[in-house]
């Protein structure tokens, strides 16, 4: 038990004992009284979690990572992720193109891909984005030397 669990089984017992003192006409008013102090102690409890989590998003935000997600997205997960895909691939590709020839292979293939590049893209934010670098000269440019 913490300190706080012994401290409240302390009112607790403060509430039975003026309850048995001073008999049932105040038995509502002891109740209303203990469930006040459970209320102050539950309500103190979330603020403090809740400062807890703020403080640790700005931490995160101060660091300049992706969020908590970040440490989830691991080179593993990336890997499996890959794999899963190529092994559901062979079913898929069988049921598209037996039922519907090549149409349902592209169709098939095309599901594949777009859920590996959506993947992709929430591992690694700006993949598709395009941060591209300015060179001085454009692509027309250096066609024309």
């Amino acid at each position: 038990m913490d300190a706080n669990d012994v401290e409240l089984k302390k009112e607790l017992n403060a509430t039975l004992q003026a309850r048995r003192e001073l008999g049932d006409e105040y038995e509502s008013a002891l109740v209303d009284s203990f469930l006040e102090k459970v209320d102050q102690r539950i309500d103190g409890a979330v603020e403090r979690r809740v400062r807890r989590q703020l403080a640790e998003q700005q931490l995160v935000v101060a660091r300049g990572s992706r969020g908590p997600k970040a440490a989830n997205d691991s080179w593993g997960e990336r890997f499996g992720f890959g794999i899963v895909s190529l092994v559901l691939a062979i079913p898929l590709s069988a049921i598209g193109g037996g039922i519907a020839h090549l149409p349902g292979l592209l169709v098939a293939w095309a599901g594949i891909v777009g859920v590996n590049a959506v993947q992709a893209a929430r591992t690694n934010p700006g993949l598709f984005g395009g941060r591209r670098h300015k060179s001085s000269r454009s692509d027309d440019d250096a066609w024309e030397d």
